[in-house]
């Protein structure tokens, strides 16, 4: 059975009120004592397993859970053990035959017989059934403690499992109780929490890009719902590692470039603008379309706001380092503004209802579902096509680099991700020696150009900041110094450009 399902954090405020919702006459609460097994080393979850053994009442229940589906599904098989006395013990046989089961022992290999408990979770679940737009979804606020290794941390989160009916229903109901209780979006499963918890560790490590599952013959909606799905299972478990207050630089850093993932896809797919639509659609997909140009619109306006405390990251991490490698004065970082609070803006509803709206885009559909459209020629042909022009385009202007001014410079960079991200979403499709040839020749560029504009970046502070004059007039000289040779090192690189093969045509 594959588990359908949204977690959200509660935030302080809206704790009392959000008790209240949930607690309506039809609502029953339940004590959930659960204890996770794994081996000493952590198999299971490396593998995006949970073992789970919990005391429902007077009932225990044996519960496997198998890696992510998706981005709200995830495989389950859920066992209820005969009454007895005292805690039972963990059996892997009561979950053979099911679909998990093989990715189970694969993962556990010989170490079967060396499973043991790793963390405990004590809960208070308020939960009752909702019946929204044809579809049953249970509604689950957990309240209680996780435990591991002599440490403890709380739970406060609200759960969304689709029970039956169509998964949109699942969203929009859950963006209805963001809006009015200031949810915030959480993928991290108690089991991972668990485990970082057991090993004394606050958040996991950052997730890098996801490369989607795409196939020539795909319909355009069936691509996009891929490429989206990809670029969300990058961003989201960073986003949450952020909102939760314990993410790091680097989670910042892979957050924005899933942002960025996710903007290039929406643009890629996206019917020229003025004319029709890629399949002459109706009014509805029109519709559709223009929801999809406002959420690349929200994206990046998103993008934006977390670009300042991404740079005063890289003016701490990189500039600073070198600065003083290179026998520079101490400077000082100016203090951060309020608004690159990061946590502060991924808890907000706008952000989160965003979010959702993106994890609706990228649900599977069912063939005859209102959301499964057949829209024109297979994907294959309408990227070649897409690609073709942002190539030949960065091909005219990358002829004239050393005339382009510092704006010029930046668009073009930007015109590289572009197509950078473009290629690398649709990689499926092309033959994978060719695709690793054209992304090789375009990494120099980028690396170039993104040093460049961390340079122009750190330029625009030292013009602002409060160092002292030697510390600005040597800073400023070093920049200086380090601009011309960044300025060949692009430039040599764009010259070869025109000639290079490209991945989507050699097949």
């Amino acid at each position: 059975m594959v588990e359908t399902e949204l977690k959200f954090q509660v935030p302080d405020a809206s704790r009392k009120a959000l008790q209240r919702a949930v607690a309506t006459p039809a609502a029953v609460t339940t004590r959930l004592r659960a204890r996770y097994h794994d081996t000493p080393d952590r198999c299971l979850a490396a593998a995006g397993f949970a073992l789970r053994l919990r005391q429902e009442g007077r009932v225990w229940v044996q519960a496997l859970k198998g890696p992510r589906s998706g981005l709200a599904g995830r495989l389950e098989h859920e066992v209820r053990l005969p009454p007895g006395r005292g805690v039972p013990s963990v059996d892997l046989s009561r979950h053979g035959g099911t679909p998990a089961a093989d990715g189970l022992r694969a993962a556990l290999g010989a170490d079967a017989a060396a499973l043991e408990l790793v963390f405990e979770t004590d809960v208070r679940r308020t939960h009752r059934v909702l019946r929204v737009a044809g579809a049953q979804i249970e509604l689950a606020l957990d309240i209680g403690t996780l435990l591991a290794a002599g440490r403890r941390q709380p739970i406060w989160e609200l759960e969304f499992e689709l029970k039956s009916g169509p998964v949109d229903a699942l969203y929009a109901l859950a963006t209805r109780w963001v809006q009015r209780h200031g949810l915030w979006l959480d993928v991290r499963t108690k089991a991972e929490r668990g485990d970082l918890l057991s090993r004394g560790l606050a958040v996991q490590a950052p997730i890098g890009a996801q490369v989607p599952s795409l196939h020539p013959s795909m319909s355009l909606d069936q691509a996009l719902r891929a490429m989206v799905k990809a670029a969300l299972a990058q961003a989201l478990p960073n986003a949450a590692a952020l909102a939760g207050g314990v993410g790091q630089a680097e989670h910042l850093h892979q957050l924005r470039v899933g942002l960025r993932r996710l903007r290039s896809v929406l643009k890629l797919v996206a019917p020229p603008q003025g004319g029709p639509s890629v399949d002459q659609a109706d009014q509805a997909d029109q519709a559709e379309q223009a929801e999809q140009a406002e959420q690349a619109e929200e994206l990046a306006a998103l993008f934006r706001r977390l670009g300042g405390t991404r740079d005063r990251d890289v003016l701490a991490s990189v500039l600073l380092p070198a600065l003083a490698a290179a026998g520079a004065p101490s400077i000082e970082l100016p203090p951060a503004a309020p608004h690159e609070d990061v946590a502060a803006v991924l808890r907000e509803p706008p952000v989160v209802t965003l979010l959702l709206a993106l994890m609706a885009t990228a649900e599977d559909r069912a063939p005859g579902d209102a959301g499964e459209q057949d829209q024109g020629p297979p994907i294959a042909a309408m990227v070649r096509r897409r690609l073709t022009r942002l190539d030949r385009r960065l091909a005219r202007e990358a002829q004239d680099f050393r005339s382009l001014d510092d704006e010029q410079r930046h668009r073009l960079r930007r015109q590289i991700k572009r197509l950078r991200y473009g290629v690398e979403a649709t990689q499926a499709l092309w033959p994978a020696r060719s695709c690793k040839r054209y992304l090789a020749g375009l990494a120099p560029m980028q690396d170039a150009l993104g040093t460049y504009n961390d340079l122009q970046m750190a330029g625009a502070w030292l013009a602002q900041s409060s160092a002292s004059d030697d510390a600005t007039w040597f800073a400023r000289g070093w920049l200086a110094a380090q601009r011309e040779p960044l300025v060949e090192a692009a430039a040599a690189a764009l010259q070869h450009w025109p000639k290079a093969p490209k991945a989507w045509r050699a097949r």
